[in-house]
């Protein structure tokens, strides 16, 4: 509802229209239910309870990684549609990754957020909730602290990385990010949208010129070989890919993110290493390298540390700036590449 919307709800209710603030306050909270909200009579909690819902989502499970520091949670949808988002807490701030999609259509060979199809988009406020059901586990749950984190009870930064494709959700996406922006003070430049290579979409990113973090999954450095990987490379092919992105960073003055993940035996050799390092010379780039997490339908296998240090060697003899991304929530599914209805 809206501010108005509000304000008619509630005196509706029988009650001054003072209480519309008041119920708003605790909405921007992310409470899960009227009971917590203790400034308001109990028969008006009762009232709300009998007549709204406070979110479009309701936590079925929530689990907790043993470091304490990811924490993930299965939503249900007012469909019963289930999604999943993960909190990760660390010494730069707490993040979110959120989903776009129910599902996801992009049968991307190493993932398990694709083995259900895409089931529909998601809501804008469906994609509000997911940040706001972390940031009451945040303000609530004082004993988890992250170490290092001045400021440990607010969601810091947002990565649209979950399930499903955000550049097939573009107008709920946006959305979202706006009133991420505007509503809970998290800036453009702490957000990162993942795509696996919506040409279109990565360019109606760049027209709309938020300077957001764009993050391409790109795991082959060639056509044929990401082809293999990755069905959407049969429309969008890589030179198209990185061209539209990198106009995207040249316009947001953002360096561009490209998300690696290691296969064993299948993209992490000495010659495919060179030939992503000469695919993405002398560019504004960041390499995530990611190595596979296990998923049991599927038929890779991880790379050893010496392959994935070897891998990150060579990209940085050839002056790529790389790292290798730490693995956060492995042992509750919720590392990349691992979120799907279990």
């Amino acid at each position: 509802m809206s501010a108005g919307e509000l304000e008619q709800f509630v005196v509706g209710l029988a009650q001054p229209k003072f209480r519309a603030k008041q119920i708003a306050e605790w909405l921007g909270r992310g409470a899960p239910d009227f009971s917590v909200m203790k400034n308001l009579p109990e028969n008006l909690r009762k009232d709300l309870d009998a007549a709204a819902r406070t979110m479009p989502v309701e936590i079925v499970k929530k689990l907790e990684s043993s470091d304490g520091a990811t924490t993930k949670f299965l939503l249900k949808l007012n469909d019963n549609e289930q999604i999943e988002t993960v909190l990760m807490r660390t010494t730069y701030g707490n993040s979110v990754c959120v989903s776009s999609q129910a599902g996801c259509a992009m049968g991307c060979k190493f993932c398990a957020s694709t083995l259900l199809g895409l089931r529909r988009n998601l809501t804008m406020n469906e994609m509000i909730a997911q940040v706001l059901v972390a940031q009451w586990v945040l303000r609530t749950n004082h004993d988890i602290k992250p170490n290092g984190d001045a400021n440990n009870n607010d969601v810091s930064h947002i990565v649209v990385m979950g399930t499903g494709e955000p550049l097939q959700n573009m107008e709920n996406l946006k959305g979202f990010l706006e009133y991420a922006n505007s509503k809970l003070g998290i800036s453009w430049r702490r957000m990162t949208i993942s795509t696996c290579g919506i040409v279109p979409g990565i360019n109606e990113l760049t027209q709309w010129g938020r300077p957001v973090n764009l993050a391409i999954s790109l795991h082959a450095p060639n056509d044929e070989l990401r082809t293999k990987l990755m069905p959407i490379n049969n429309k969008y092919k890589i030179s198209d890919v990185m061209d539209a992105a990198y106009a995207h960073a040249d316009k947001t003055g953002r360096q561009l993110m490209i998300e690696y993940i290691l296969l064993a035996s299948v993209n992490d050799s000495q010659e495919i290493a060179e030939e992503l390092s000469a695919l993405l010379a002398g560019k504004n780039v960041m390499v995530n390298i990611i190595p596979w997490n296990a998923v049991t339908e599927r038929e890779f296998s991880a790379p050893s540390g010496n392959a994935v240090h070897r891998f990150q060697d060579i990209l940085i003899k050839n002056k790529i700036h790389t790292r290798i991304r730490r693995e956060r929530g492995a042992d509750i599914g919720s590392a990349c590449g691992q979120l799907r209805i279990k």
